[in-house]
């Protein structure tokens, strides 16, 4: 019995994003619909990209493992959550909310830095298409993506340690669905003067480095766009963007909410409901963006849907 008591005392309890009453059935039946349907569309997304000719892109390149960074960090959070409700609770060992933290901190940095050098890939595009093959080559969008998973291992290597070596009270309650950094430190006690500034400095860095190059791109792509004169060509340059601008906004707004805000503005529902929309929301909304808002990649469906059925492929290139 000392020894069950011993190893339950380092142990978290997670609340979780909803608690057992009527309507839990029904918010359970959706987040449990909302996951599978991200797993599908974007599993989706990646066999198109990596079938179809013709998205054989930079921007689908990287659009590709947009998709699958989305499956990986909701795969580290919804499934849990998921079988603590079946179970009727959420206990999670130390490890465990560990592991969670930092594989959540990795993927959901990777996203941060992935999505903000993107935003290159769309200033080249417009404002020097005919340098694009060069400006966006094979290497360099290699180049990207090992910068963007430097960035995420960077976040997880430096805020795990710091998060979970905090001196954690007697009261291991978590009111939240999963061990999320600004949550933790609420568990805190004595002086979290420097554990909050550590924290906030790196998620400052993690956060305005990428939102700096998206501010950047853009700007300079509203200069361009400002310089055309055609409406055709300003209304198409707008179109090659919109589907980034969307999901930038949705992904990074509430994240700057959930990591810049300071303690004082938090509480914990709003801390769940923002923590659901872009760790729950966001992955099925990535894909559904960029799939209805863009031919490209409805016209690759079809095409998918036309070789199945028998009609004659494509030639494939490779950009």
């Amino acid at each position: 019995m000392d020894g069950d008591n011993q190893t339950s005392s380092s142990d978290f309890i997670l609340t979780g994003l909803f608690t057992h009453s009527a309507i839990s059935v029904f918010l359970f039946s959706i987040i449990c619909a909302i996951f599978f349907m991200a797993m599908i569309a974007n599993g989706v997304m990646i066999f198109l990209i990596h079938i179809d000719s013709h998205l054989h892109t930079p921007m689908y390149f990287l659009l590709s493992h947009l998709s699958f960074i989305d499956m990986m960090y909701i795969s580290t959070i919804v499934p849990k959550m998921l079988i603590d409700y079946l179970v009727g609770k959420g206990t999670i060992s130390f490890i465990a909310c560990t592991a969670q933290y930092f594989l959540y901190m990795g993927f959901v940095g990777a996203e941060f830095f992935l999505l903000g050098l993107m935003a290159y890939d769309r200033y080249v595009a417009i404002c020097n298409p005919l340098r694009y093959p060069v400006l966006m080559s094979h290497q360099v969008c290699w180049m990207i993506l090992a910068s963007s998973w430097l960035g995420g291992a960077l976040d997880s290597f430096l805020l795990t340690p710091i998060t979970m070596s905090l001196p954690f009270c007697s009261s291991h309650k978590i009111n939240h669905f999963f061990c999320e950094g600004p949550t933790m430190l609420r568990l805190a006690c004595g002086d979290k003067a420097a554990y909050e500034m550590v924290m906030y400095i790196c998620c400052v860095m993690m956060l305005l480095i990428p939102f700096s190059v998206v501010i950047a791109s853009y700007a300079q792509i509203l200069i361009t766009v400002h310089q055309i004169k055609s409406d055709e060509g300003k209304k198409k340059a707008f179109a090659t963007c919109s589907s980034h601008i969307m999901v930038v906004t949705l992904f990074y707004g509430a994240a700057l909410y959930t990591y810049m805000l300071p303690q004082s503005y938090h509480t914990p529902i709003k801390d769940k409901v923002f923590s659901a929309f872009y760790t729950i929301l966001t992955p099925l909304l990535n894909p559904l963006i960029y799939s209805l808002r863009n031919t490209d990649v409805t016209e690759a469906f079809k095409r998918i849907l036309a070789r199945c059925q028998g009609a004659p492929g494509v030639t494939r290139r490779e950009f």
